[in-house]
C-alpha cells in the first residue's frame, strides 16, 4: 500500500464546556481550518465526579452533526423533540442538528469513572437545514474486527476492509462518507488501514504510543495526513497503543462559526441567533 505522510500534528489543550466539564479539545473554531469537513473533537474523561457531574444541560445548535462515543459510564440524552436516551459504555449517539436541536447531555453517575468523545462533522449546505435526525448505537450493534497480532477494530462508520473479509459500521447514509474506528494494537503491533481517495484522514491517540513516519504520537495527539496515498500506515510503541481513525469526503465550502452554530454565510449565523433568541430555531 502507497501510505499518505503526516501533514502536521496538533495537541489537545484543555478546556471546559457545558456546566463546567473538564476535558481536552482539539481543533476547534481555529483548528478547524484545513480539516474540512471535521470540525471539533472533545476528549472527555476524569475517575473524579467533580469535572463531570454538571454534565451539558439545554444548549441549541445548528448546521452540522455530532457524534458521541463513550468508553466509559452513562449519560442521559434528551432533546425539545422528545428524543430521550441513556448512552452508555461503548456506545454511540450519532446526532444531525440540521435545522436546529437543542439538548441537553447529563451523567447518569456520581461516582466512578466517565471517559467519551465528541466529534463535530460538517453538513453540506444542502442540509445545513435539513429535519434533525438521531443514531443511537449500542455496543451490540458495532461490529470488532480482531485481526492478526491481536490487533481489536471497532467499526462505528464506513467499512474496514481486511483480507477478504469487510466490516461494515452501523453509522450509514451521511453526507460526507465517514469512516470511525477505535483501534487496539498490542505492542509493536503494525496495521494500514484504506482511507478512501480524497478523504481527509486523522488518528486521535488515546493511550499508549503509536509510530508515524519516523514520528510518535503520544496520547492526546491528532496526525493529521496528507491527501495523497491509499491509506495510512500504524505502528504501536511498546506498551501498546488505542486510536481513533477518522476520515471523510471534505466538502469544499465555507464555514463560519460561532458557539453552538456552523453555518456558510454571517448572515446565516445572524439568522440563527434570532432564530434562537425567538423560539424559531427548533421551529
Amino acid at each position: 500500500m502507497n501510505t499518505r505522510s503526516i501533514e502536521r500534528i496538533l495537541t489537545a489543550a484543555p478546556a471546559s464546556d457545558g456546566g463546567g466539564v473538564s476535558l481536552y479539545r482539539i481543533m476547534g473554531p481555529d483548528g478547524m481550518r484545513g480539516l474540512d469537513p471535521f470540525l471539533m473533537l472533545d476528549d472527555f474523561g476524569s475517575d473524579s465526579a467533580e469535572d463531570y457531574i454538571a454534565g451539558f444541560p439545554p444548549h441549541p445548535h445548528r448546521g452540522f452533526e455530532t457524534v458521541t462515543y463513550m468508553l466509559e459510564g452513562r449519560m442521559l440524552h434528551e432533546d425539545h423533540l422528545g428524543n430521550r436516551g441513556v448512552l452508555a459504555s461503548g456506545g454511540v449517539q450519532w446526532m444531525t442538528a440540521g435545522r436546529g436541536v437543542i439538548h441537553s447531555e447529563m451523567p447518569q453517575q456520581e461516582s466512578g469513572r466517565m471517559h467519551g468523545f465528541q466529534l463535530w462533522l460538517n453538513l453540506p449546505a444542502s442540509e445545513k437545514m435539513r429535519d434533525p435526525a438521531y443514531r443511537n448505537l449500542t455496543v451490540d450493534a458495532i461490529p470488532q474486527a480482531i485481526v492478526e497480532d491481536g490487533i481489536q477494530v471497532k467499526v462505528i462508520a464506513g467499512d474496514f476492509e481486511h483480507g477478504d473479509t469487510r466490516f461494515a459500521g452501523p453509522a450509514r447514509g451521511i453526507a460526507t462518507d465517514p469512516l470511525y474506528l477505535d483501534l487496539s494494537l498490542p505492542a509493536s503491533a503494525r496495521l494500514e488501514v484504506p482511507i478512501r481517495p480524497g478523504h481527509r484522514a486523522l488518528v486521535y491517540l488515546i493511550e499508549g504510543e503509536i509510530l508515524l513516519d519516523e514520528r510518535t504520537l503520544v496520547r492526546r495527539q491528532m496526525a493529521v495526513f496528507d491527501m495523497d496515498g491509499e491509506g495510512i500506515a500504524l505502528s504501536a510503541g511498546p506498551d501498546g497503543a488505542r486510536a481513533l481513525v477518522l476520515a471523510a469526503r471534505p466538502l469544499g465550502e465555507p464555514i463560519v462559526h460561532h458557539g453552538p452554530f456552523v453555518m456558510n454565510t454571517r448572515e446565516q449565523i445572524r439568522e440563527a441567533i434570532r432564530d434562537y433568541e425567538s423560539g424559531r430555531l427548533t421551529g
